[in-house]
């Protein structure tokens, strides 16, 4: 399991952040993964005790790299590969209980939507 040199989007893949590199590659080009605050390459070499912040759109975490591994696992192995921090677990759970509470904009429209229900579907997502 340890390797010396392994690649980000590598590491990213292998402790199942994202589920294909490319996508792990995609997340890192358009910056929504930092290393220690700044922005890095999918070639980054990690190394124990890294800092990542990984932002997938709908979660954020902000874990500490515990052990190298570019081979895919099961997810209680890849569990193992980091330590998520307090503040990333109460914010997620925080986020995750105001995903839940918040209304969809469509939940009171009832089968096909008339043309005002469609204006007001857009106007919400604006």
């Amino acid at each position: 399991m340890e390797e010396n040199n392994v690649r980000l989007d590598k590491w990213l893949w292998a402790a199942r952040f994202f589920k294909t590199r490319s996508l792990a590659t995609d997340a890192i080009d358009r910056g929504r993964v930092r290393i220690g605050g700044e922005p890095v390459k999918p070639a980054r070499v990690v190394k124990v005790n890294d800092k990542i912040l990984i932002d997938n759109g709908s979660d954020r975490w902000e874990v500490i790299v515990a052990a190298i591994s570019g081979t895919r696992g099961p997810a209680p192995v890849a569990r193992t590969l980091y330590f998520e921090t307090d503040e990333s677990i109460q914010r997620r759970e925080n986020d995750k209980e105001a995903r839940r509470l918040y209304p969809e904009p469509s939940s009171d429209i009832k089968g096909r939507p008339t043309k005002r229900d469609r204006r007001a579907l857009t106007r919400a997502g604006e």
